[in-house]
Formats: C-alpha cells, sequence, structure tokens
C-alpha cells in the first residue's frame, strides 16, 4: 500500500522558520520515502505504507517537542497512478 501525507506545523512565523517546522522537514527529508515535497504552508510526502507511518510518528513526536502548538495532516491512500 503507498500512502501521501500532508501536514502542516503551527504556529507560522512568515519571516522564519520555526523550529518545529524544521524539524519536521528533517524528518520527511530522512525517511526512506519516494517523494518530499516541502513549502512554507504546506508539505507532503508518499511512499510505502510503513515508511509514511514511521515517518509521521517521528514527525508528531519531535515536532511537538520542537515547540509545535498544532499539527495538521491528512493520509490519503494512493493508488500508483496518483503521482
Amino acid at each position: 500500500m503507498r500512502l501521501r501525507v500532508e501536514f502542516t506545523t503551527e504556529p507560522f512565523d512568515l519571516d522564519e522558520a520555526p523550529a518545529h517546522a524544521v524539524v519536521a522537514r528533517e524528518v520527511v527529508e530522512a525517511a526512506e520515502l519516494d517523494a518530499v515535497d516541502v513549502g512554507p504552508f504546506g508539505n507532503t510526502a508518499e511512499g510505502g505504507a510503513d515508511a509514511v507511518l514511521t515517518a509521521v510518528d517521528a514527525l508528531l513526536r519531535k515536532s511537538l517537542k520542537a515547540g509545535a502548538t498544532r499539527i495538521s495532516l491528512q493520509v490519503n491512500v494512493i493508488g500508483e497512478g496518483d503521482r
């Protein structure tokens, strides 16, 4: 099964990326995922279910520890043609 996760961390800071946003980016970039797209208002990552779920667990734990007060995420099951 393949999954796509879309997420944001808050609070926002448009002048400089907050520590929790940097941590979230580091987590998904270090994970064994097939595709990662990081942006100022939303982030996506795709991969096998185990890799995505492991990354989501780390993202939640580490971002909260780094000061996130809210993390919004959506996980979708995708097919090979949904990229």
